[in-house]
């Protein structure tokens, strides 16, 4: 028995700086119009008023992929939208295997992505950074791409249980 674990969080260095920029430009506008008229709002309506942005801002940090393959299946966890594990089991995969993709062009970017309002035939991704991701073929049709960071010990570990895979087709 051989099991697989990986979290993943959003950690980009260009995220990062593009989070920090588009909270410096409203808290700079905030501040500048307290400061032209301050009984605009009271102090403490300015330090919520700050400290929500902030909140709101850094909530995309919280987000968290983890990804578990073992004899059952593949396992799969994006929180803050999935509390609990979703499992498929290696019965109800058609296809798994590790490829390259494009999150932009193919699924929109990265997150929670992909279904009817982009691009149906490529189905949903689930992803926070890079370009590697374990591709799902389900017996419904559907499909489903996990990012992964690490592809080797990926494409090792359903290597061994591809035949999970063929004795149920």
């Amino acid at each position: 028995m051989r099991i697989f674990k990986e979290e993943q969080r959003f950690k980009q260095l260009w995220l990062i700086i593009l989070m920090v920029i588009s909270l410096l430009v409203p808290i700079g506008l905030i501040i500048a119009v307290y400061i032209k008229d301050p009984s605009s709002f009271s102090a403490i309506e300015l330090v919520l008023l700050i400290g929500f942005l902030v909140l709101v801002s850094t909530l995309i940090f919280m987000f968290k992929l983890t990804t578990r393959i073992d004899e059952k299946g593949i396992h799969y966890k994006f929180f803050p939208f999935h509390w609990k594990f979703k499992t498929l089991e290696w019965h109800d995969i058609n296809e798994a295997y590790v490829r390259t993709y494009d999150a932009l062009s193919e699924y929109g970017g990265w997150g929670f992505k992909g279904g009817p309002l982009w691009k149906k035939s490529k189905g949903r991704a689930i992803n926070v950074s890079g370009d590697i991701g374990i591709q799902l073929e389900l017996k419904n049709g559907k499909k489903l791409l996990i990012g992964t960071q690490k592809k080797a010990e990926t494409e090792s570990v359903l290597a061994k249980y591809k035949n999970k895979i063929e004795n149920n087709v």
